[in-house]
């Protein structure tokens, strides 16, 4: 039996710019790894390439004056009420930086203790001490200074309140802040909202809509068409963009399947292996200490390739071992688990006692945390993630 399951290998390559032919050099650099590193390429083989250097080398960027202008064209008018946006420099700063430019006066909404992915404004333990219901209770900023005071992020050593405030003020945008979790409490203010919240945006549409605003649109509405020969994304607008300078946004990939295909077909013709592709960004992982919810993307893989759709459908180790087979040992137990995991088939193990405790996600969501964290968010260096092993099981030599 051999010993070496899943191996996830980060592979480096020369650093991109916009008009490079990404899909050449992820499979020259796949190619090249495969010989320096004397790997036998396989039809399950999983190549992953971040979606930064995807949107990079497709020149996939938009100004803050283009946000403006799509923003302002969109809504018709001089003030509107921007709800739930994530405490981030990086993620939507830029982007509040040009819906600043687009309007007088900006109602702006902030969760609290916390935001959406656990970026926290304030320790929870203060809501206690506080005697503040986060649930009902809404804010304005003086009386959020009273509680809960001057308080700076532990990580980034920013009092987010206090930046927002002033990258607004800074366009000659007049902000004003709401503090509350029930994204209603906007509508106190204006019927025009722009809904920032990440995974919930599409139930905070509904119930402002319900409530009576006027006019509700998300981030996936801003840029989700070229302005001026801006880049775009027709599917999620301003989500997933990160920061490029101090007053351009890349955004997410666009057309991603094109990419993924084309890749595909490249690395089958340099290897004469059928593996999978994907893009990746962020994976969907919590951290414990940061209390931090990875997952700033709307999605971990927006493209890849069909065989990876779907979830993980094995049975858990540890139950057999403890139930089914608690009274073998040795090799027996060994040929007994190859034996149960190998008739498993392809029926769904969806209720079975035995599967219990494995990971339900999709695929692309589990393989794309994978890579996120082989690949880090620093100077690694390897944008491209080959993944071996990920769809063998015990019983496979």
């Amino acid at each position: 039996m051999r010993t070496v399951g899943t191996v996830s290998r980060g592979v480096r390559c020369p650093v991109v710019k916009e008009g490079d032919d990404l899909v050449k050099i992820v499979t020259d650099a796949i190619v090249e790894m495969g010989k320096e590193q004397n790997v036998t390429f396989h039809e399950k083989d999983v190549v992953a390439v971040t979606e930064a250097v995807v949107a990079r080398t497709q020149g996939n960027y938009a100004t803050t004056d283009q946000i403006a202008k799509d923003a302002q064209a969109k809504f018709g008018c001089d003030e509107i009420a921007v709800t739930f946006p994530i405490m981030s420099r990086n993620r939507i700063a830029i982007c509040l930086k040009g819906i600043a430019k687009a309007f007088k006066k900006v109602y702006l909404l902030m969760s609290y203790p916390s935001d959406e992915v656990g970026n926290h404004l304030f320790d929870d333990d203060l809501l206690d001490e506080k005697g503040v219901n986060p649930y009902s209770d809404v804010l304005d900023e003086k009386k959020y200074r009273e509680l809960f005071g001057f308080v700076k992020h532990p990580f980034t050593g920013v009092d987010y309140v206090e930046y927002y405030k002033e990258l607004f003020n800074a366009e000659g945008c007049e902000v004003e802040f709401i503090f509350a979790n029930d994204c209603r409490a906007a509508l106190q203010k204006t019927k025009n909202v722009l809904c920032c919240d990440i995974h919930t945006r599409e139930r905070s549409k509904r119930r402002l809509l319900a409530a009576g605003a006027e006019k509700v649109l998300t981030l996936a509405d801003i840029m989700n068409a070229s302005v001026d020969g801006s880049g775009y994304n027709a599917k999620y607008g301003l989500y997933g963009s990160n920061k490029a300078t101090e007053d351009k946004v890349k955004l997410f990939p666009s057309e991603p399947q094109k990419f993924v295909d084309a890749l595909h077909d490249s690395l089958l013709k340099a290897t004469g292996v059928d593996m999978n592709c994907m893009i990746y960004g962020d994976g969907a992982f919590k951290d414990p200490v940061g209390k931090i919810w990875e997952l700033a993307d709307p999605v971990v893989s927006p493209a890849y390739t069909e065989r990876l759709n779907g979830t993980p459908n094995e049975l858990k180790l540890k139950y057999l071992a403890d139930n089914d087979l608690k009274d073998l040992s040795g090799e027996e137990l060994t040929r007994a688990m190859k034996e149960k995991i190998a008739g498993k088939g392809s029926e769904s193990l969806v209720g079975n006692m035995a599967s219990q405790g494995t990971t339900p996600r999709q695929l692309t969501d589990l393989i794309g945390s994978l890579c996120d964290l082989t690949s880090g968010s620093g100077d690694k260096g390897t944008p491209i993630v080959f993944i071996q092993g990920y769809f063998d099981n015990y019983s496979e030599q």
